[in-house]
C-alpha cells in the first residue's frame, strides 16, 4: 500500500497550519470544531481541581492525619448542612418555566432503563442465596451518580458561559431517580434480609415502608420538596438576610465534599476478591459506557427542541451526565444493609478515577462535530500533551517511591522500576515533540522522535517481561534473568527504532509522531505490540493455572494472616492459659532480650531464663553482642516480619498492573491494524486514536494508582528513617539508648572518649525514668496509666503470645494488628485509625516496645512486647 495515495487520514495527520495549531486559547478553541457550546479549555484544570482534592483527603485518611471517626464528622457536615444549604438555595430560585422537560424525562427513561436491565440480568445470573441483595444494589451503583460533589464542578466549568442553565438540571435529575429508582433496590435489599432472618416478620407494607422511609431521610430529597415550596412562597427571590447565610454554608460544600470523598476511599480497594472482578467490570462498564450512550440516544430521539446547535448541546451533555462516577451514596447504602461491600466499595473508588480519562477524551471529541482533520489533529495533539505533563509528575513520584524505599533492589520491584523509567522518558518525549514540531529542524525531530519511540515501544515491551518475571519468580523460586530481561527490554525497541531510521520513509509535513515514518512505523508498532501481548497474555494464564489464587485472592491486602498465625502462634487454645500466663510473666518481668543470636545461643531464651539471677549483670561482651543483634535486625522473628509484610501484596499489584497495561496494548494494536487493512478513517476510529493516545502517554497514572499511594512505600518509610537517624543522633550525644530491648537497657552508649560504662544502681535508673516520664505531654501519660491500670493484665491474657524464633521460643510478643483489633473490640477506641494513635501513645509512653524498635506502633503484622516496667523513651528516639 501506497500512503501517499490520496486518503484521507493522510490529511488528518499531516496538513494542519502550525499556526493555527499553537496559536493563542481562543484560537484552539475555534480549531476544536468552531462550537461554542463548552468552554474545553477549562476542563482540564476543573479536572485538576477536583482530583487534586480527592487525592489530600485520600493522602490525610491514608496517612492516619484524619481517622474515620473524624472523617464521619465531615461526612456529616457535608450532608446534613452544605449540601442540603446549596439544595434549597438552588431550588429556590429555579426558573420552572425554563427547563427543558423532555431531557429530563429521557434521562429518567435512560436510568430506568439500565436499572432494570441490571436488576433483571443480576436476578438471573446471580447466586440464589444472594441475589436479591446484588439485584437491589447493583442497579443502583449503575444509576446512581456523584452529581453535586464531581459533577457540578465539571458542568460548570463546561458550561458556565456558554450554557448556564445547565447547571440547573443537576438539581432536578438527582432526586428524581432517587425518588423513583432507589426505593426498588432497596426493597429487594429488605427482601434479602427478611430471607437471611427468616424468624423475623415482616410484612410486605412493613418492607416497602422501611423502603420509603431510607428515601425520605435522604436530604438531598426532603430538601429539594422544602426548596420547590419555598421556589412558589418566595417567588423564586431569597431574602437578602438569609441568601449571605445559605452562601457561606453553600460555598463550602464542594471543597469539603471532594475532600471527604477522598478519606471514604481509603482501605476501600482492600475488598476487592478475585471473584469479584468480573461482576465489577461489568457494573463498571453499565455505568461509564451503557448508561451515557443510552442518555445521548434517548435525548437525541425525543428532544424536540428546534434550534439544532442547542439540541446538539444537550445531546453532549446527557452523554457527560452518564459519564459521572458513582456516587459515594451508594457505599452507604451497602453498608446499612451490610451488603456486597466488597463489589460495591472498591468499585466507587474505581469508577471514580476511571471516570477522568473517559470526561476528558469524551469532552475533547464531543467538541469536534465534523472529521474535519485540522481540530482532531489539534486536539489529540493537545490531549497528548496534557496527560504527559500529569503523568511526568507522577511518574516521578512513583519512582521516588520506589528509590526511597530501597524496593527497586529486589524483584520484581527492580522490574517495574525500568517499567516506570520508559513511561516516563515517553511523556518527556511527547512534551520535547509538542515543541520540535512547529519549528523546522529535521535532526532534532528526528532525534526527539528516537526518544519518543524508544522509550514507548520500551515500555509496550516491559508489559510482556514483567508478566515473564511474575511466572519466573513462581515457578523459579526467585531465580530470574535479571540482566537479559533488562537487556531485552532495553535493547530490542531500541534496535527496532534503528530499524525504522534506516528502513522508513519520513514524512516531514506530518506533525502526529504515529505516523511520522508511515506504514513502515504502524508495522514497526503492531509488531512490537503484538510481541507483548502474547507474552503477557501467555505469562497471565500461566500464572493462573499455577495455583496463584492462593497468593492474590485479596487484592493489595496480606491474606496469609491466618496461615502466619497458625505457623507462628505456640500458645495453647485456651487465651487464659495458666502456662501462658506464667511465660508473659516472667518474660515482662525480666525484661530480656526479645531475640535470640543463633536460635538463642547468646541472648537468653525460655527456658535459660528461669536459672537467671536478675541482679547478676552480664558481661560487656555478652551484652554488647547481643544489643548488636537486636539493632541489626537479625533476630528470625524481625525477618519474618519483613517477610509476610513485603510478599503476597506487591504481587498482587503487578499482576493488577499488567492487566491494565494489557487491555491498553489491545487497543493499540487494533489501532495498527485499522489502519494497515480500512485506511479509511471512521468516527469510532477517531475515538479509539483518543484512547490510544491517553494511554500511551497516561500510563503514568494507572502505576501512580498502583504503586505511588502504597502506604508501606510513602507513610511508613517516612517514619521509619526519623527514627533511626534519632537513634545515630543519641549515640553521637551520649543519650541513653532507652529503646534497646530487654536486659541490654542497662548499657549507655557515650561518645569514643567515655566508651561503655554501666548503670548497676536501679534506684537512680527508676530516678532518671521519672524525670522523663514527667516531661511527657499529658494524653501520654493518662493513656498510659489507665492502660496499665485497668487494662493490661487483660490484654496480656488475650493477645500476648509465645511466637517461634528458630529453634527456641520468643515469650510474650503480639502483633500490632492484634492490638489494634483488641483495643477496638473492649471499646478503647472507636475504630482502627483511633486505637493506632492510641498504641502510638502506649509505645511513646514505655508500656510497648517493638522487638526490634526499628517501627513505631503500626497496624500491621509487626511484632511488640509489653514492658513489665515502663520504661519511657526519649523523644529523640521515639518520635
Amino acid at each position: 500500500m501506497d500512503i501517499a495515495s490520496g486518503i484521507a487520514w493522510k490529511n488528518f495527520s499531516s496538513g494542519v497550519n502550525m499556526t493555527n495549531m499553537f496559536g493563542d486559547g481562543a484560537d484552539q478553541a475555534n480549531a476544536t470544531g468552531g462550537s461554542t457550546s463548552m468552554s474545553i479549555n477549562r476542563l482540564f484544570p476543573a479536572l485538576l481541581e477536583c482530583f487534586g482534592i480527592i487525592m489530600c483527603g485520600y493522602i490525610a485518611g491514608r496517612a492516619n492525619i484524619i481517622s474515620a471517626t473524624q472523617a464521619k464528622g465531615l461526612g456529616n457536615y457535608v450532608s446534613r448542612f452544605a449540601l442540603p444549604a446549596l439544595l434549597f438555595k438552588n431550588m429556590v430560585v429555579l426558573d420552572f418555566s425554563d427547563v427543558n422537560w423532555s431531557f429530563l424525562y429521557s434521562i429518567l427513561i435512560a436510568k430506568a432503563s439500565v436499572f432494570v436491565i441490571v436488576c433483571v440480568l443480576t436476578l438471573l445470573v446471580a447466586n440464589p442465596q444472594t441475589r436479591f441483595s446484588k439485584a437491589g444494589l447493583f442497579p443502583i451503583f449503575a444509576t446512581q451518580s456523584n452529581d453535586f460533589a464531581l459533577g457540578y464542578p465539571i458542568v460548570e466549568a463546561l458550561y458556565q458561559t456558554t450554557y448556564p442553565k445547565y447547571l440547573q438540571y443537576i438539581y432536578l435529575v438527582a432526586p428524581v431517580s432517587l425518588m423513583m429508582l432507589n426505593p426498588l433496590g432497596f426493597v429487594l435489599c429488605e427482601i434479602q434480609k427478611w430471607k437471611d432472618n427468616p424468624n423475623t416478620s415482616h410484612s410486605k407494607l412493613k418492607i416497602l415502608g422501611f423502603a420509603l422511609l431510607r428515601v425520605f431521610q435522604n436530604p438531598i430529597v426532603f430538601m429539594v420538596f422544602i426548596g420547590i415550596a419555598f421556589n412558589f412562597v418566595l417567588g423564586q427571590k431569597i431574602p437578602i438576610y438569609l441568601e449571605n447565610f445559605l452562601d457561606g454554608l453553600a460555598s463550602s460544600f464542594s471543597g469539603a465534599a471532594l475532600f471527604y470523598l477522598g478519606l471514604t476511599m481509603v482501605g476501600q480497594t482492600g475488598k476487592l476478591e478475585k471473584s469479584s472482578f468480573v461482576a465489577l467490570l461489568l457494573l463498571i462498564t453499565a455505568k461509564l459506557l451503557v448508561l451515557p450512550l443510552i442518555c445521548r440516544e434517548l435525548v437525541e430521539l425525543l428532544d424536540k427542541t428546534s434550534d439544532v446547535v442547542n439540541h446538539t448541546s444537550l445531546t453532549n451533555y446527557a452523554f457527560l451526565y452518564g459519564v459521572f462516577p458513582v456516587a459515594p451514596g451508594v457505599v452507604i447504602f451497602a453498608g446499612q444493609f451490610n451488603m456486597e461491600l466488597e463489589i460495591i466499595t472498591p468499585g466507587m473508588v474505581i469508577s471514580t478515577f476511571v471516570s477522568a480519562p473517559i470526561m476528558y477524551v469524551s469532552a475533547w471529541l464531543l467538541t469536534i462535530p465534523s472529521m474535519d482533520p485540522k481540530p482532531l489533529v489539534a486536539a489529540l495533539q493537545n490531549v497528548s500533551f496534557d496527560i504527559s505533563i500529569l503523568s511526568i509528575l507522577c511518574l516521578i513520584w512513583s519512582l521516588a517511591v520506589l528509590l526511597l524505599s530501597k524496593k527497586y533492589k529486589r524483584l520484581p520491584h527492580l522490574l517495574t522500576s525500568n517499567l516506570l523509567l520508559s513511561q516516563l522518558i515517553t511523556c518527556v518525549g511527547m512534551v520535547l515533540w509538542n515543541f520540535i514540531i512547529q519549528e523546522r529542524n529535521v535532526v532534532g525531530q528526528i532525534l526527539v522522535f528516537v526518544i519518543l519511540y524508544s522509550a514507548l515501544y520500551s515500555s509496550y515491551f516491559w508489559t510482556g517481561l514483567l508478566s515473564l518475571s511474575l511466572v519466573l519468580l513462581k515457578k523459579r523460586d526467585g531465580k530470574v534473568p535479571v540482566v537479559f530481561l533488562v537487556l531485552a527490554g532495553w535493547g530490542v525497541p531500541v534496535l527496532v527504532v534503528c530499524i525504522l531510521l534506516s528502513a522508513g520513509e519520513r514524512d516531514l509535513d506530518s506533525i502526529d509522531s504515529a505516523f511520522f515514518y508511515g506504514t513502515s512505523q504502524i508495522i514497526c508498532t503492531a509488531v512490537i505490540l503484538s510481541c507483548s501481548i502474547l507474552l503477557s497474555g501467555i505469562s497471565l494464564m500461566c500464572m493462573s493455572r499455577s495455583g496463584q489464587d492462593g497468593n492474590y485472592h485479596v487484592l493489595l491486602h496480606s491474606s496469609q494472616n491466618n496461615s502466619n498465625r497458625s505457623v507462628n502462634n505456640m500458645e495453647d487454645s485456651k487465651p487464659d492459659s495458666p502456662t501462658l500466663a506464667s511465660t508473659s510473666s516472667l518474660s515482662t518481668e525480666r525484661d530480656f532480650c526479645a531475640c535470640n543470636k543463633e536460635n538463642g545461643d547468646v541472648c537468653p531464651s525460655v527456658e535459660s531464663a528461669t536459672a537467671l539471677n536478675i541482679n547478676t549483670p552480664p558481661s560487656i561482651e555478652e551484652a554488647h553482642e547481643c544489643l548488636t543483634r537486636c539493632n541489626t535486625q537479625r533476630c528470625l522473628l524481625s525477618q519474618e516480619e519483613q517477610q509476610i509484610n513485603s510478599g503476597d501484596g506487591q504481587m498482587a499489584r503487578h499482576v493488577l498492573l499488567c492487566l491494565f497495561l494489557v487491555v491498553g496494548l489491545l487497543a493499540n494494536v487494533s489501532s495498527c491494524f485499522w489502519w494497515l487493512f480500512n485506511r479509511e478513517p471512521g468516527r469510532l476510529y477517531v475515538e479509539l486514536q483518543f484512547f490510544c493516545a491517553v494511554f500511551n502517554f497516561g500510563q503514568g497514572l494507572i502505576s501512580f494508582a498502583i504503586f505511588g499511594l502504597d502506604k508501606h512505600l510513602i507513610i511508613l518509610p517516612c517514619k521509619k528513617r526519623p527514627q533511626n537517624r534519632s537513634k545515630m543522633t543519641e549515640k553521637e550525644e551520649d543519650h541513653s539508648p532507652a529503646c534497646t530491648p530487654g536486659w541490654c537497657n542497662f548499657l549507655l552508649i557515650g561518645t569514643p572518649a567515655q566508651g561503655i560504662r554501666l548503670e548497676f544502681l536501679w534506684n537512680s535508673r527508676e530516678s532518671n525514668v521519672n524525670a522523663e516520664e514527667a516531661r511527657l505531654p499529658e494524653d501520654i501519660r493518662m493513656t498510659c496509666h489507665q492502660f496499665v491500670q485497668y487494662h493490661k493484665d487483660l490484654c496480656i491474657r488475650n493477645i500476648v503470645k509465645e511466637r517461634r524464633c528458630g529453634a527456641r521460643t520468643s515469650p510474650g510478643v503480639f502483633w500490632g494488628s492484634d492490638l489494634v483489633s483488641w483495643l477496638v473490640e473492649v471499646g478503647l477506641a472507636p475504630d482502627r485509625g483511633e486505637a493506632v494513635k492510641y498504641g502510638e501513645r502506649l509505645l511513646k509512653g514505655g508500656v510497648i516496645q517493638h522487638i526490634t524498635d526499628e517501627y513505631e506502633f503500626r497496624d500491621e503484622n509487626f511484632y511488640y512486647r509489653m514492658l513489665k516496667k515502663r520504661r519511657v523513651p526519649t523523644q529523640s528516639s521515639c518520635y
